[in-house]
């Protein structure tokens, strides 16, 4: 009996998603995202606004904030499909296997693109590791993240390690305050 346990476990545990980093090639991120959206999958592609000058006119286009890189949620059964995609090169590794990156990474990752009072910036420069803080006011409120000091400025960092990026946003010190350790 112990090992049917076991073996449920082990099947269930194919079958979880999970959210995954996948590279993708050069200026392809939005035709990889259109390809997981033809396909079924949930994904997220983060992008910022941002005014474009040409010589002609300017523009407002959508670019992602993390260049080369596309986030989605499926199963470890599912990599062989998702890297047969046109422009995926691979999975984000780490020790040899697809790294997981966790679902509440994510989703403050999308809490931070849908407000628009402050500028959001990805780094590859990992800080220092900053205070535990939570944001007590402004449209973060709730969100636990790291305080964080860059060039001076306190700024509230997401690290997102797999990939070797921190996402920063500066908000004024008094809508946050520091999370006692426990």
């Amino acid at each position: 009996m112990g090992k049917e346990k076991t073996l449920k476990t082990q099947s269930n545990a194919g079958k979880m998603k999970n959210w995954f980093a996948v590279y993708v090639r050069s200026r392809a991120e939005k035709k990889v995202a259109e390809a997981l959206l033809q396909q079924g999958y949930e994904f997220f592609l983060p992008l910022k606004k941002t005014l474009r000058n040409w010589s002609d006119r300017k523009k407002w286009v959508d670019l992602p904030l993390i260049p080369g890189y596309c986030f989605v949620c499926c199963t470890p059964g599912e990599h062989h499909q998702i890297l047969r995609f046109n422009h995926v090169v691979s999975f984000v590794r780490f020790c040899g296997q697809p790294a997981v990156i966790p679902a509440g990474q994510i989703d403050m990752l999308k809490r931070m693109l849908k407000q628009s009072d402050f500028s959001i910036e990805v780094s590859m420069e990992l800080p220092e590791p900053g205070q535990k803080v939570e944001v007590i006011s402004g449209p973060l409120i709730g969100m636990q993240a790291e305080l964080v000091q860059i060039r001076g400025r306190s700024k509230v960092c997401i690290r997102i390690e797999q990939i070797s990026n921190v996402v920063l946003v500066e908000i004024p010190l008094e809508d946050v305050r520091v999370i006692a350790d426990r």
